[in-house]
């Protein structure tokens, strides 16, 4: 089963520092990559810069469309006004189909803000409390969503090339 995981920094660079330390955690098998991103949210924009970690992404990775779509869900949105209601409406019942429910949107939505940074992170076989223990002290906080293979599954059918 994969683990949509989004782990929040308190720093907008806070995000991007971990790549490393994610990849010792891969070689000490304490977890397997299947695909990364991070969004970067300095103080002083108004929207995320957004980033898909290529040289960790497994052989399972998703395409660029759905760390796309998601973040637009996530951060731009609002920008885009009610002509996108539909499409908007739309895209959110394809995430509620794959496990990525309105709470989970919702609650990332006000936690990742201007001055912060995520990790988003689709792993298998993670030893959380290791990954957790790796990252910067205090400087982190965990936010899941679990996936069963069903969703995973449609996950993969919905943003397949």
């Amino acid at each position: 089963m994969a683990t949509l995981t989004v782990w929040k920094f308190d720093t907008p660079g806070g995000a991007e520092s971990v790549e490393s330390t994610l990849l010792q955690l891969q070689k000490q098998e304490l977890i397997k990559v299947v695909d990364a991103a991070v969004v970067s949210w300095p103080q002083d924009t108004a929207k995320p810069k957004t980033r898909q970690l290529h040289n960790l992404a497994g052989a399972g990775a998703l395409s660029g469309t759905f760390w796309g779509m998601l973040f637009g869900l996530l951060f731009l949105m609002p920008l885009l006004g009610a002509a996108m209601g539909a499409a908007a409406g739309a895209l959110g019942g394809k995430m509620a189909d794959v496990g990525i429910d309105d709470d989970f949107i919702e609650s990332v939505k006000s936690q990742v803000t201007p001055g912060t940074s995520a990790l988003f992170l689709m792993s298998q076989d993670a030893v959380v409390d290791r990954v957790r223990e790796a990252f910067p002290a205090g400087h982190s906080e965990l936010i899941s969503s679990n996936l069963d293979r069903e969703q995973e599954a449609k996950l993969r059918e919905v943003f397949a090339h």
